[in-house]
């Protein structure tokens, strides 16, 4: 797995885990999913095209 994209697979947690822990900041509980969702296509296209794309 590329570095990078585990970088953003990490970022999408903590924000994931930031904005379930206060109501007032649940627009990063959104901007966590779309991350992960993006993180997600990202790697599912690295595996479709053989890892080297």
């Amino acid at each position: 797995m590329n570095i990078a994209l585990l970088i953003i697979i990490i970022v999408a947690i903590v924000l994931a885990i930031v904005g379930g822990m206060n109501a007032a900041f649940s627009w990063l509980l959104w901007v966590a999913l779309i991350v992960g969702v993006i993180a997600l296509i990202a790697f599912l296209l690295r595996v479709v095209r053989g890892g080297k794309a």
